[in-house]
């Protein structure tokens, strides 16, 4: 058993303590998060975005909002925007659009991650920058693939995505969020 003083000592080659100085401005809207209930606390937030920073490599930030993360520009778009283009977009195109769109994601997370998004035991990692970069948050249970909240709500277009980027034939299970695919075996 661990004396209190060890405990201290293990602790502290563990985690530091930092101070942080916030503008009233900043602490008054982080108060606000906190008090509607969007974060659990400052610690919880603080901690999420140094998550975002480390996964996106925003360090590599270019205002106004775009950044350059591996071979890819990344920009904050309206999903209206991007419906938009769906929906203008003939029906029949819908998959063979995804499909071209999940090869440069594939392309994509080989040169910045260094995975291969078609090996299955990659996909958590690939499921994780999905997630961050806001495609929405995918699982894998069984032979179904799971997406909530997809910044597009097409399943046609997700399809192809999913088929293009991950390697695998999927049949849509769902029309609607969540989106569920099931993963056909080879044949």
């Amino acid at each position: 058993m661990l004396s209190s003083k060890d405990r201290l000592e293990q602790l502290s080659d563990e985690a530091k303590r930092t101070t942080l100085i916030l503008e009233k401005a900043e602490r008054d809207f982080i108060d606000r998060l906190i008090k509607e209930g969007k974060e659990s606390g400052i610690k919880s937030l603080i901690s999420k975005m140094i998550n975002i920073y480390r996964n996106l490599m925003i360090y590599g930030w270019t205002f106004p909002g775009e950044y350059y993360y591996g071979i890819s520009r990344v920009a904050f778009v309206n999903v209206e925007l991007i419906n938009l283009l769906v929906q203008n977009t003939p029906k029949e195109a819908w998959y063979d659009t995804g499909k071209k769109m999940g090869d440069i994601l594939k392309v994509s997370m080989d040169a910045t991650l260094g995975v291969d998004a078609s090996k299955q035991e990659n996909w958590e990692e690939v499921f994780k920058r999905l997630c961050v970069q806001g495609f929405g948050f995918f699982s894998l249970k069984d032979k179904y693939l799971l997406l909530k909240n997809p910044f597009l709500n097409n399943f046609l277009l997700w399809e192809g995505i999913i088929e293009g980027l991950f390697g695998v034939k999927v049949e849509a299970k769902t029309s609607v969020s969540p989106l569920v695919f099931e993963i056909k075996p080879d044949v």
